[in-house]
């Protein structure tokens, strides 16, 4: 597959999106065959492949695009503060509706600020397509205003990229564009329009038709596959489903539930794949990893057999490789065949569609329940039920009456409505929201799993209420990363967004200032965002100047009055600033680089992982 694409296109798009428009939506088109100028027929493909919102930073070089599609009956322009927000909104749209998002930008500086967001959005697998303006094709190569190699500072961080020399190829291009960043495994693709193809004149044509050469989906898995797994899980003591985030993008969360329920296997869902699985479920043990749960981490470590869907072994689950899951063997099922194997020794390979795959190997496992051939797992679940009851994430409270982090985000959980859906940043509040919050459904966690991201919050959090505005939307913020991407409450307060957002205030970057506790001997360089006797900023006030309705809450007697009010205001975004203690730590933890087995929890105790015999 090239990586700069500007032939027509030959054959028909497969992608569902583009396959309903195609049989539906342009049955009757009214634009069959006009003459239209090059950005008009950009915002009349994006209209073909029902695209709700755009988010994108107007600016000059991008004039003729943004007055084509605010000519649209049916797309909504969202205009962020900042390229990057424009990204991360596109990114959390498309995590909470499972749509692919889009965002818009200009040349030069336009693009080299969504870099941030688009490398994000690669290395988690959401499916977003990035419109960027570029100079007129006769500049290309003269350094002129804004000139930069799009194609070149992309092509790392991105499933894949176009350019567009010919305004005939718009349709297709774009229609290419939704198929690749939505089919397989998802990924952002970036669409480089110069400004001279956007306002030439073509004669526009939809349904496109185009070839993707070398580009090819897995759509079916191989029945020795299918039988190879069966086999293990047939002669395994100790199992566990290692859920991943592919999950949820495949949405396969109910055939996971009826494979789980079929089997008695434990479960564990990594960050990424938090709400594939509810966390009520009694087979369900929790986050695995640096900072999961201690039962979840069992899972893995003393296991005898891993079924890893949708996952991809990543080092903030396995800690120090050579230590990690010693005596299990493995199940890889990825819709990314570059995937298994890549981290971890793989003893049976799927490689296909999460959903297919679970639904096959539930339909092949049923005769074996039926039949008696799978082991008794009882002791291994009493086992992790005794590592849960034991050691299940809990806290203290300050002593003084002031907050603790994790029960804002405990009782914030509890006072929301159904389905709501949470953003957070990166950092101790993430953890904290990972393991308090109480995941009940999919597409209701949006993080930066694979960047870290600081700053992903807020715009994630404008991105999901765009996509689902009758939805209640929590960001989970830090006092670091909100300082980052705060001002695009601007453009919640604009757009009418009634985002909440939660700012878990303890005035430090709280998880460096973790290690250096840990590491440094208390030696705190850099870390402090505040000072004793000011607030620096005071998020009260800035939120209130951007638009919002903002509380402070500085004492857990007014927790659950400061929530009630937070939740009562619905015509405007909120900020509540939580200034919690700024000695807490994430517990548990397992240092960068370190065995599994070396878990600590609160007071530096290490739970024994005792025999699971």
């Amino acid at each position: 597959m090239d990586l700069i694409t500007t032939s027509s296109p030959h054959s028909r798009p497969r992608t569902p999106e583009v396959r309903h428009l195609i049989d539906d939506t342009l049955a009757e088109s009214s634009c069959e065959g006009e003459q239209l100028t090059g950005a008009t027929a950009l915002a009349r493909s994006l209209e073909a492949l029902a695209v709700e919102a755009i988010f994108a930073l107007p600016t000059a070089d991008i004039m003729p695009m943004w007055a084509a599609l605010g000519a649209s009956a049916t797309i909504r322009t969202v205009a962020v503060r900042h390229e990057q927000g424009a990204g991360h909104a596109a990114a959390g749209y498309a995590i909470a509706t499972g749509r692919t998002g889009v965002c818009l930008v200009a040349p030069g500086s336009g693009a080299t600020n969504l870099v941030t967001a688009l490398a994000d959005a690669n290395m988690d697998s959401v499916p977003i397509v990035a419109i960027i303006a570029n100079v007129p094709t006769g500049s290309l190569g003269t350094d002129t205003s804004a000139e930069i190699d799009t194609i070149g500072m992309t092509q790392s961080i991105t499933k894949h990229s176009f350019r567009i020399n010919d305004p005939g190829d718009i349709p297709g291009v774009i229609a290419q564009a939704f198929h690749i960043a939505s089919t397989g495994r998802p990924g952002p693709v970036v669409v480089a329009v110069p400004l001279d193809v956007a306002t030439a004149d073509l004669r526009f044509a939809w349904p496109p038709q185009f070839e993707l050469r070398g580009y090819s989906v897995a759509t079916t898995v191989a029945n020795g596959d299918i039988n190879g797994a069966v086999r293990e899980i047939r002669s395994a003591r100790a199992p566990v489903l290692y859920i991943g985030g592919g999950v949820i993008k495949a949405g396969a969360s109910r055939s996971l539930r009826e494979l789980a329920e079929l089997t008695r296997i434990p479960v564990v869902t990594t960050l990424m794949a938090r709400g594939a699985l509810p966390d009520h479920h009694p087979q369900h043990y929790g986050m695995p990893g640096m900072h999961g749960t201690v039962a979840a981490v069992a899972a893995l470590q003393k296991s005898d057999l891993i079924i890893a869907i949708g996952a991809r072994f990543d080092d903030r689950v396995t800690g120090e490789a050579h230590s990690f899951a010693p005596n299990a063997r493995v199940i890889h099922i990825d819709i990314d065949p570059a995937e298994i194997g890549k981290n971890r020794r793989v003893d049976v390979a799927i490689v296909g569609h999460a959903r297919t795959a679970i639904r096959a190997l539930t339909l092949a496992l049923r005769s074996e329940v039926a039949q008696r051939q799978l082991p008794d797992l009882g002791g291994w679940q009493d086992y992790l039920d005794q590592m849960h009851q034991d050691y299940s994430p809990s806290y203290a409270d300050p002593v003084n009456g002031t907050l603790s982090p994790e029960r804002v985000i405990q009782t914030l959980s509890r006072s929301v409505s159904a389905g709501t859906i949470f953003s957070a940043g990166v950092g101790q509040h993430q953890m904290w929201a990972a393991n308090y919050i109480d995941f009940s459904e999919p597409r209701t966690w949006l993080n930066s799993g694979g960047l870290g991201t600081m700053g992903f919050a807020v715009p994630a959090a404008i991105g999901a209420q765009v996509g689902h505005p009758g939805r209640e939307v929590w960001a989970i913020d830090g006092d670091g990363c909100f300082q980052m991407t705060g001002r695009e409450l601007a453009t919640a307060a604009a757009e009418g967004l009634p985002i909440k957002v939660a700012i878990i205030n303890n005035g430090n970057l709280g998880m460096v200032r973790q290690l250096q506790t840990m590491h440094y001997d208390g030696r705190f360089h850099g870390v402090d965002l505040a000072t004793k006797t000011r607030l620096i900023p005071d998020f009260v006030r800035y939120a209130e100047a951007l638009g919002c309705a903002a509380f402070r809450c500085t004492d857990r007697v007014e927790l659950d009055e400061t929530i009630l009010a937070a939740r009562s205001v619905t015509d405007r975004p909120v900020v509540v600033d939580f200034v919690v203690s700024d000695e807490t730590l994430v517990w548990p933890m397992i240092a960068a680089g370190a065995s599994n087995d070396e878990i600590l929890t609160a007071g530096g105790v290490r739970p024994l992982f005792e025999s699971a015999d």
